[in-house]
């Protein structure tokens, strides 16, 4: 059976977080119909969601980890199934060349793609933000309040997404990039790392599904102001 092109599926956009628009839209249960694999975060942006084969797991602002139940909801997501078509090995790589190394093996820079790094770290630095209550305050607010982790010698899974830079807005420009380690005991948005040595895979989308909360009468009712936001958008995304 040939297989089918890759599709990625977003629910909601970063952008939509810059003015505060933190309320869950889309229940997990929902929101793994589209994938198995992706990153995202909570309602009230309670942390940094990772999904690694099926399992949406939570990295809260106290530093702990849980797995959200089917019933929670996002206000943002990005989820894909599955089926790497590039792979290689990667050693002393830190992110900036990690980063360089993935575009310069694969001419996907106008194209979305997943990329997923497992192995030994020799450093991962996150950070992860703590639940919010309305009125929600702007993103970068947040942000500027995040918690960061810091860990040297882990092994885990660092896995997110390439945006080319025509869609900044609905994501973010270029990578976004979470993590877990394998004791599923530490992680979060990825700030840092270096990659000692471990397996690297991209894919590349051939779709792009874009779904908005139709039903939100938070994000119907906001006039999000677009001169701004890619300025806000990197400043809170680091």
């Amino acid at each position: 059976m040939k297989q089918k092109e890759a599709k990625v599926y977003q629910h909601g956009t970063l952008g939509m977080l810059v003015p505060g628009l933190f309320n869950g839209t889309l229940s997990v249960a929902e929101l793994l119909e589209h994938g198995d694999h992706g990153i995202g975060t909570a309602s009230g942006l309670d942390g940094e969601m990772i999904l690694l084969a099926g399992t949406p797991y939570l990295v809260q602002s106290t530093g702990r980890v849980r797995i959200l139940e089917q019933s929670e909801k996002v206000p943002f997501a990005t989820v894909h199934f599955a089926q790497k078509k590039d792979t290689f090995e990667g050693e002393a790589l830190d992110k900036k060349a990690f980063e360089q190394a993935v575009l310069a093996k694969y001419p996907y820079k106008n194209l979305f793609f997943a990329v997923t790094a497992t192995g030994r770290f020799k450093q991962v630095k996150t950070r992860a933000v703590a639940k919010q209550e309305p009125p929600y305050p702007p993103l970068t607010a947040v942000a500027a309040a995040q918690t960061v982790f810091e860990k040297q010698n882990v092994t885990g899974t660092l896995l997110g997404y390439y945006a080319p830079g025509l869609f900044d807005g609905m994501a973010v420009a270029g990578y976004h990039l979470h993590f877990l380690d394998d004791a599923k005991s530490f992680g979060g948005h990825v700030l840092d790392f270096e990659l000692a040595s471990g397996k690297i895979s991209v894919e590349p989308f051939a779709t792009v599904e874009q779904h908005f909360p139709l039903q939100d009468e938070s994000f119907l009712a906001e006039q999000i102001e677009s001169a701004s936001l890619h300025a806000q958008l990197k400043q809170a995304e680091g």
